[in-house]
């Protein structure tokens, strides 16, 4: 059995890890999927509701195997909620969606995905967000 964290920006990152997982799940795997918005005046009523959704994609689509579902809202970059929502479930590993950016996208925008593959203790499964 594999834990698996799950982390989603939006319903369409989150169809195309679910396109993944359905193929690469064990029937006994669990998945922890998660979240991260910064909150406060940072983050609009439609952020919060597209974060909702991309969770709902995620959930109805992995049916049994979601053991638990976060949607954070507490003033931390997503990496942050991540690594801590990893160790909390006891995850054997993060699957996430990368994108292709320049470097300047990447120095100017950061890249949540860069930084996890950096400061992450487990392995991490990055799914292209491509057609």
């Amino acid at each position: 059995m594999s834990r698996l964290l799950v982390g989603t920006d939006g319903p369409e990152t989150s169809e195309h890890l679910l396109d993944y997982l359905s193929g690469a799940l064990g029937s006994d795997d669990q998945v922890c999927i998660v979240s991260s918005e910064p909150g406060g005046d940072e983050t609009t009523s439609d952020e919060m509701a597209t974060a909702e959704e991309a969770l709902d994609v995620l959930e109805e689509g992995l049916g049994e195997a979601v053991a638990e579902r976060h949607q954070f809202v507490r003033g931390n970059e997503p990496v942050e909620d991540l690594l801590a929502a990893a160790d909390d479930f006891d995850a054997d590993e993060y699957v996430i969606g990368i994108r292709k950016r320049s470097p300047v996208g990447k120095v100017m925008f950061g890249s949540t995905a860069q930084t996890l593959l950096i400061d992450a203790d487990r392995p991490v499964r990055c799914v292209p967000l491509v057609e």
